[in-house]
């Protein structure tokens, strides 16, 4: 993968971090703190089912593992650095299951999951 390809994939990865963080802000200004974090564990993997969905059938430049490793990877970077050093000064947020660790679980099961049928769909199409 070039660096160009790379940067493709980050964009995505970004993408979905960038909505699931909207959605804990926006769902935490209207709402208590434990149900944002409800909406947001049920947002975080259809946002980035759509957003995979876009990324195999536009580019696909990475495997279905990879990329799901590489935006799950991504989320924890962003997390680590402005969500927890920066925002919260403090790591507490990796103590927590529903805040952090459900899910990455689900973003990278969704993105894995998308992937495979994606690419098992385009290998089908071909074949034909």
């Amino acid at each position: 993968m070039d660096n160009s390809e790379f940067t493709i994939t980050l964009m995505h990865a970004f993408t979905g971090w960038a909505l699931c963080e909207a959605t804990l802000l926006a769902g935490s200004s209207v709402t208590s703190y434990d149900n944002a974090l409800i909406f947001y564990v049920i947002a975080a993997p259809i946002f980035f089912v759509g957003v995979s969905l876009v990324y195999f059938r536009k580019f696909n430049f990475t495997s279905p593992v990879q990329t799901a490793a590489i935006f799950s990877s991504y989320v924890v970077i962003m997390d680590l650095f402005v969500e927890a050093l920066l925002i919260d000064h403090s790591l507490r947020m990796f103590s927590s299951l529903l805040r952090t660790w459900i899910p990455l679980v689900l973003i990278f099961l969704s993105t894995w999951l998308v992937g495979r049928l994606v690419t098992r769909s385009k290998k089908e199409n071909c074949t034909v």
